[in-house]
């Protein structure tokens, strides 16, 4: 292709579900609009429970803690904007909107996998290594764990989001999807990207595949521990205790992994954008639902903290 060809974009319009009757369009934005309201209150609501009562002052919680504020922020990076492009003639995004958000969804979806790889290790110590969980999984060890998590999300982020703006854009500027995902964006682009393709592979299989493996080992190893406790108590306990991350994971990854690592070939657009709204919008809403109604700790802190806060009132 000729340089002369080449234009500079400078802003982008998000394609969301352009084949859906405006009516539709407008319903949907309402029931996306009360997830989001939920998602948010739901998260809150559970950070702000375990934080207040001391008996969930455990480095279980303390992750699922980092969880659900990054559940929040993760929705907040897709949600808002995915709101508006339901709208009538407000689908566009500027270059600068469109990097920032990009840069976003990585940091936070890296960060994501990795976190849910450390909630599974957690996991593992306290099921399989109970004696020396206290010692393994200390304040000091919890920290550390769990920045790294977060920090996991710079070099992924950093790196994709750059490289792939580096590239010419030549127009059309239409993006098929309803947030700054990558492969929408190459299709986009006035370069040979094979280098980068392989970059992006390589990416998803270190961060998702990778902490996917490790979380699957780990429960492989939780199960066959829990087959062989003696008492029936202590195998509900145990299982108990795992069982609702293991629902969050499968919810996740399952979606994650059919997005980004089907062929293309045998992917539409319509259906990646299908599986994209579980793991942005849908997963963040239930991880509150799925730990309070699993979880039979969470559900004593939020009757204690309803007590109070009705005794409060009395007062």
């Amino acid at each position: 292709m000729d340089w002369e060809n080449w234009i500079t974009v400078d802003e982008f319009f998000l394609v969301s579900f352009p084949a859906l009757h405006p009516e539709l369009q407008i319903l949907l934005f309402l029931l996306f609009l009360f997830i989001y309201f939920v998602t948010f209150m739901g998260n809150v609501l559970i950070i702000l429970v375990t934080t207040a009562d001391s008996a969930l002052h455990s480095p279980m919680y303390f992750f699922l803690r980092n969880l659900f504020f990054l559940e929040i922020s993760f929705n907040m990076v897709i949600v808002p904007k995915m709101l508006s492009t339901l709208l009538p003639k407000n689908t566009t995004i500027s270059f600068v909107g469109f990097a920032t958000q990009m840069y976003f969804f990585f940091f936070f979806g890296a960060a994501e996998c990795c976190l849910l790889a450390t909630m599974a290790y957690d996991h593992y110590v306290a099921i399989c290594n109970p004696l020396r969980y206290p010692v393994i999984m200390d304040q000091q060890a919890c920290v550390q764990l769990a920045a790294a998590s977060w920090f996991s999300g710079f070099p992924v982020a950093t790196v994709q989001t750059s490289w792939i703006f580096s590239f010419p854009f030549c127009g059309p500027n239409k993006v098929n999807h309803f947030f700054c995902d990558s492969p929408p964006v190459i299709a986009l682009v006035c370069a040979d990207t094979s280098l980068f393709e392989l970059e992006a592979l390589t990416a998803t299989i270190l961060f998702i595949l990778f902490p996917f493996l490790l979380i699957l080992g780990s429960y492989v190893r939780i199960l066959s521990t829990i087959f062989r406790m003696p008492s029936a108590e202590g195998k509900q306990k145990a299982f108990s205790t795992c069982s609702s991350n293991l629902v969050v994971v499968s919810l996740f990854y399952s979606t994650a992994i059919l997005t980004y690592f089907r062929p293309r070939s045998n992917t539409s657009p319509e259906t990646k954008k299908l599986l994209s709204l579980f793991y942005t919008v849908v997963t963040p809403m239930l991880n509150p639902i799925i730990y309070s109604l699993r979880n039979s700790e969470v559900k004593a802190a939020l009757h204690r903290t309803l007590q109070k806060a009705l005794g409060a009132q009395k007062l």
